[in-house]
């Protein structure tokens, strides 16, 4: 055989052996048992993948902003694309950055992917969801924009820290004695990651574990109490109206789902099973009561009391563009489809930060049966009358106390008040001036002042 029939013949050889290698791994990918599919498509719906990295080709092609105070965060395109996405990874390096934040070229991730919860799951559910994502899903062939954050955030290396002093964020899970605890503990603490949003921030921006579930900020919007206190958490709720909650996201006399909450009734939690909601529902209750000493009474057992002075602007501003759907009088129309605003958590709690949120943005969610919407004000109404209007809501059908300004909407249309890390560190270079300035002016009057040792003739 000549040279020339040789290498042609070692050619075909490694191009059959490189050739059965990908079939394999394509059968190996195809042949996965289906429970074990529905596992990896149960995890992620369980895990609300789809609210942030839902794009316009797919729920899972990424391009979803996250406002942040720091700058924008994109959500990445998690398709098994070879050039985009998940398929210029290894499953070991999915499993890294699914629960250490460390992408697969070794930089560190944002805490606006929740690895610190996700660091709970098991191997086999991330096998699961391995497979789910780089099998049924559909491969996305399209960039996303980029992360573009401020200095010093843009340097990702100090994510290395931060995770040394906020991680581990979950407390173990002791109780292994109760089955309906241990789904529960899952499905709420790691799945679910609920502490992201509703726990109070430290001022490195990590959960403030002794105030877990007591309430949080997040662009704009207020995640409330969801302890087990009775007056400022959901302790006065029924397991009933929770269950109604979550898998709806409206109940009629306590409050209705937007933001994000309404993101995760839509995405993930109107998909979970009667057993597995009554699961999150039972951890709930356990969960520690923290009480806010201002809270008098609920936020949904408003209006107490007969309204006091009305807000006219806001009056006319209401009766134009509200009362249509939830009437003059406030209670709301077609079984609550558009809901009332008396008895409403959103109306009656001390933060206006929902109601002035919902009046910019608007409502947009799909629940078990029906889809709500209600539309934005934001670009419509300048800042002065959604505080005028919003004061005029919470005085005729809240708690009648709460009074906002137009500063206050024009800071949540931003995002919301920043950490006060980053406050202090946008003030820095000013503060390192006015320093030097002082420091100068004092070592100026010094070299100027006589010397009091000069010999007397």
């Amino acid at each position: 055989m000549s040279g020339r029939n040789k290498l042609t013949s070692i050619t075909l050889l490694l191009s059959s052996l490189l050739l059965s290698a990908s079939s394999l791994t394509v059968l190996a990918h195809t042949s996965a048992p289906t429970a074990l599919l529905e596992r990896g498509r149960f995890i992620a719906t369980a895990a609300d993948c789809a609210a942030c990295h839902k794009g316009q080709e797919s729920d899972y092609s990424g391009g979803s902003i996250i406002v942040t105070p720091m700058g924008n965060i994109v959500a990445t395109n998690i398709t098994p694309s070879k050039r985009y996405g998940l398929g210029r990874y290894t499953e070991q390096q999915f499993k890294k950055a699914l629960t250490q934040g460390i992408r697969a070229d070794g930089k560190y991730l944002y805490p606006a992917m929740p690895y610190t919860a996700y660091q709970g799951m098991s191997d086999e559910d991330i096998h699961a969801l391995w497979l789910w994502l780089t099998t049924d899903v559909a491969a996305v062939d399209k960039p996303t924009t980029t992360t573009d954050l401020a200095f010093p955030w843009s340097l990702r290396f100090l994510m290395h820290f931060w995770n040394y002093l906020n991680a581990p964020i979950i407390p173990p899970f002791v109780d292994l004695t109760t089955p309906a605890l241990k789904e529960g503990y899952s499905l709420t603490e790691v799945l679910g990651h609920c502490s992201a949003c509703h726990s109070p921030r430290n001022i490195l921006m990590g959960e403030k574990m002794s105030e877990r579930y007591s309430g949080g900020d997040q662009n704009g919007w207020h995640a409330p109490n969801i302890t087990s206190d009775k007056i400022s958490g959901i302790g006065g709720w029924r397991d009933d109206e929770l269950y109604r909650y979550l898998k709806t996201g409206n109940v009629p006399g306590k409050g209705v789902a937007a933001g994000g909450m309404g993101e995760a009734v839509e995405h993930s939690l109107r998909y979970l099973t009667d057993q597995q909601l009554y699961a999150i529902i039972g951890w709930l209750r356990q969960i520690p009561p923290v009480r806010d000493p201002k809270d008098r009474a609920p936020a949904w057992s408003y209006p107490k009391n007969a309204p006091g002075k009305v807000n006219i602007a806001g009056e006319r501003l209401y009766l134009e563009s509200c009362a249509t759907c939830h009437q003059a009088s406030g209670q709301g129309a077609y079984n609550n489809r558009f809901p009332s605003l008396t008895h409403n958590t959103t109306v009656g709690s001390r933060s206006p930060a929902n109601l002035i949120m919902v009046i910019l943005q608007g409502v947009h969610r799909q629940g078990q049966f029906v889809s709500t919407q209600m539309p934005a004000f934001g670009s419509s109404l300048n800042d002065q009358q959604i505080a005028d209007l919003a004061n005029y809501v919470i005085g005729k059908f809240g708690n009648g106390q709460t009074h906002v300004e137009a500063k206050q909407v024009a800071l949540l249309r931003a995002g919301g008040q920043p950490p006060l890390l980053v406050t202090l560190l946008h003030w820095a270079p000013w503060l390192l001036l006015v320093l030097i300035l002082v420091l100068g002016t004092l070592f100026y009057l010094k070299k100027r002042k006589p010397s009091g040792n000069k010999e007397i003739k």
